[in-house]
């Protein structure tokens, strides 16, 4: 059963960092953008201002952000490609990015050569394991869920891949196994509408 969503949810992945490009675990470090993050940022606001039209229209969405520093910067680039004041949005510490505990700042090499075990856990377990001090995508489900709570009204949202999995479970009924191991674009958009999610 999809959580119950009144309204249209575009959501945007951050743009690219140098860590991404590494293959490094972010979690919640604040990592900013690189120079291909910012035109994806640019690219999603482009796309949000040309499925939603005129302003009119844009002026009814609320703009909602994780607080990590890659989403502000997407965030504020992607306003400023709408046509919007680049400040105007809110930050929701719900929105930030599954942790990864102590394994954060390292590639998923890395951590297979240091924790073999923990590492095969995780991939047989994608969606229910929790790395040593992290998170899982259940526990990043449960975090997510009093934020969707609020949503009233059609909503862009910036936030991150992890959030975005948590949320096709919830909003379009996607298993957790699949939702898990989705891929989830930077510089497009993802339209979650009528229990249903759609890449733009």
């Amino acid at each position: 059963m999809t959580f119950p969503l009144p309204s249209r949810l575009l959501f945007i992945r951050h743009g690219e960092t140098e860590w991404n490009l590494a293959g490094r675990l972010q979690g919640q470090k604040d990592i900013p953008l690189n120079p291909r993050g910012v035109d994806q940022a640019a690219a999603s606001g482009r796309a949000v201002r040309k499925l939603v039209g005129d302003d009119r229209a844009l002026a009814d969405y609320d703009f909602l952000a994780s607080p990590l520093l890659r989403t502000r910067q997407t965030m504020e680039i992607a306003r400023r490609a709408m046509g919007l004041p680049a400040e105007s949005y809110e930050t929701d510490d719900r929105l930030k990015e599954l942790s990864f505990g102590s394994w954060e700042g390292l590639t998923w090499r890395e951590v297979t050569a240091r924790v073999p075990d923990m590492a095969r856990a995780r991939e047989t377990d994608k969606w229910g394991y929790c790395p040593p001090e992290g998170e899982s995508y259940a526990t990043l489900a449960e975090r997510v869920k009093p934020w969707l709570r609020r949503i009233s009204g059609d909503a862009v949202v910036v936030s991150h891949g992890g959030v975005a999995r948590v949320l096709m479970h919830m909003l379009a009924g996607m298993a957790p196994e699949a939702a898990a191991m989705a891929d989830i674009w930077q510089g497009r958009l993802l339209v979650f509408e009528d229990g249903r999610c759609r890449w733009v």
